[in-house]
């Protein structure tokens, strides 16, 4: 992928806990995911094209 390998990933989790806290992370990784999730859906509606974006629009 970037060339990171398992320890590089286990040091930037491990940097993580350190800033954020364990307590956090899952909020982070909620708020992550969700975002992800919106981006996604915003993506999927570009492609449907101008034509369902303009219904939408008018409704």
């Amino acid at each position: 992928m970037f060339g990171l390998g398992l320890p590089e990933i286990l040091l930037i989790f491990l940097i993580m806990v350190l800033i954020f806290g364990a307590g956090k992370l899952p909020q982070i990784g909620e708020g992550l995911g969700k975002g992800l999730k919106n981006f996604k859906k915003s993506l999927q509606e570009g492609k449907e094209g101008p034509s369902k974006q303009e219904d939408h629009k008018e409704e």
